[in-house]
């Protein structure tokens, strides 16, 4: 089975660009540490400061699931809810 990646873009709230990019950096740490975990990275454009993109690979669609019900993404899905304008998650798989 081909891992999975993820491309999520996330778009701050005017005002809100700082405290999501403190809350996206919470996340990092414990979700690279977790089984199943290739790469999980944070970007932030050059050109727009509250533009946030995470690249991530994951080894199965079982260990993206795991992350997904994981509690520290559980708890930064709950603090950055209200910090975020737009979300566009990409599921890929490589060609």
């Amino acid at each position: 089975m081909s891992s999975i990646t993820i491309n999520a873009i996330l778009t701050a709230k005017p005002g809100c660009e700082e405290k999501l990019y403190e809350e996206l950096l919470h996340v990092i740490g414990p979700s690279q540490a977790e089984e199943g975990c290739i790469v999980y990275t944070l970007h932030r454009s050059l050109e727009n400061k509250a533009v946030f993109v995470f690249y991530e690979r994951w080894e199965s669609e079982a260990a993206l699931y795991a992350h997904i019900e994981s509690e520290h993404y559980k708890r930064y899905r709950s603090n950055t809810e209200s910090l975020i304008e737009k979300r566009e998650v990409h599921r890929l798989q490589k060609v």
